[in-house]
């Protein structure tokens, strides 16, 4: 396996949940980050992991593409939680948040790929966490968009 794929069915307009994921105000409160700037296409954007337990972690991902309202999409390294390790040298994943709109709202399908370019020895903790993570974070945004 190399690649997560999530898909919700959330009853929020498409252009809601565009605005919950790329606002950076609004994506850090569901997502669980204080992100320190926008998200600008071929930049990195940073912050702190707000959720208890990880906020010595910092968050960063260099955003690929911004196509409104249907394709939002970064670079990061997954599970990158040791804040003594250097991932800079590994191969990134690639995140892509997808939405079309539908009879109810929108359908947001969440897919990261690119597992296996990583390290033999990080691909199956990374693969396992980062599936765990992203069910959590459609309930985060489904609860944030739906309220």
């Amino acid at each position: 396996m190399d690649r997560i794929e999530k898909t919700i069915d959330l009853r929020a307009p498409v252009a809601r949940v565009w605005r919950a994921l790329t606002d950076p105000v609004e994506f850090g409160e569901w997502f669980r980050v204080k992100l320190e700037g926008p998200f600008v296409p071929g930049r990195v954007t940073r912050g702190r992991i707000t959720y208890p337990g990880y906020e010595h972690i910092l968050w960063e991902a260099t955003v690929v593409a911004m196509d409104e309202p249907s394709l939002f999409s970064y670079t990061w390294h997954p599970y990158a939680i040791d804040p003594k390790a250097d991932y800079s040298a590994e191969p990134p994943t690639l995140v892509e948040f997808r939405l079309t709109p539908i009879a109810a709202g929108a359908r947001l399908v969440i897919t990261e790929s690119g597992f296996e370019a990583l390290p033999d020895h990080r691909r199956p903790d990374a693969l396992r966490m980062n599936d765990s993570g992203w069910t959590q974070q459609l309930s985060n945004i489904q609860a944030h968009v739906e309220a």
